[in-house]
């Protein structure tokens, strides 16, 4: 007899039930989605192009940007398609928010305290765990790095020059 008891899928929680709003929070979430892609493919795209880029602290900054990416891009398209969509599902298997599993453990005031409690801050830590990090990163780990720059500013000087007066023979 099969177990019909199998959870596979969970409810997320809504910002707001408020259509309007939701579509806010698609263009917001939208807009973060594109800057955390933007910034972590051209952190991965100077370091695979550049060779003087090619040294362990570049290696642990690449493997950031992958980890960043793969963490946005579990959750934040799903998301988007809910707000869209107005539905609130996500399968079992890409994503569970922290609380819920939490809860499903039985584990007591792990990022919290009890006192505290509110359904709201769930929410809100859910969103600063899983989203802004990857946005923010490229930002951190890049702007004041004169190498990076120079690799993106050798790397897009290149393929301008080529687009403008074509490939060198």
């Amino acid at each position: 007899m099969p177990n019909s008891s199998s959870v596979s899928e969970f409810l997320l929680l809504a910002f707001t039930d408020t259509r309007e709003l939701q579509l806010l929070h698609f263009s917001l979430f939208l807009g973060i989605y594109l800057v955390a892609l933007l910034g972590n493919g051209l952190i991965l795209t100077a370091i695979a192009c550049d060779h003087r880029l090619h040294t362990p602290m570049y290696f642990f900054l690449l493997n950031l940007a992958l980890l960043d990416l793969g963490c946005i891009s579990t959750t934040l398209p799903k998301a988007m398609a809910n707000f869209l969509w107005d539905t609130r599902t996500i399968s079992y298997e890409f994503f569970c928010e922290v609380p819920q599993i939490l809860k499903l453990s039985c584990s007591d005031a792990y990022l919290r305290p009890l006192s505290t409690f509110l359904p709201s801050l769930d929410l809100v830590l859910s969103f600063l765990y899983s989203v802004v990090p990857p946005a923010v990163n490229p930002l951190i780990y890049s702007i004041r790095n004169k190498d990076i720059k120079d690799a993106l500013r050798k790397l897009f000087g290149t393929y301008i020059s080529a687009l403008i007066v074509g490939p060198i023979s």
